[in-house]
């Protein structure tokens, strides 16, 4: 193995071999780790991923309810709640009375 320092970042390059069964080994690190595959010509690039299920993936395409989410976890985490309990039946009132797109 030999390492490559560019900036401040290091670049490992390893030497593989793929099994019969286009296995290749990565090490522990990588253990029950998910990766992207990019096939680029002749080059093949690991990209550590995390997936988002897809009823949840709007969340992240939302930046508004993610900062609210986020302010929310933020408050919940240093204890700061509301002093007052919601009003459910005008919450439940107002999102009745909202129309589908």
């Amino acid at each position: 193995m030999w390492a490559i320092l560019l900036g401040m970042q290091r670049l490992a390059t390893t030497t593989k071999d793929i099994d019969a069964k286009g296995r290749i080994t990565l090490g522990a690190s990588f253990a029950n780790r998910t990766v992207i595959v990019e096939e680029r010509g002749d080059e093949i690039v690991l990209k550590l991923a995390r997936l988002i299920p897809e009823r949840e993936a709007w969340l992240y395409e939302n930046e508004t309810a993610l900062t609210s989410l986020r302010k929310g976890l933020k408050q919940a985490k240093a204890k700061k709640f509301a002093k007052k309990a919601p009003d459910l039946k005008a919450a439940a009132e107002f999102a009745a009375s909202l129309q589908d797109d």
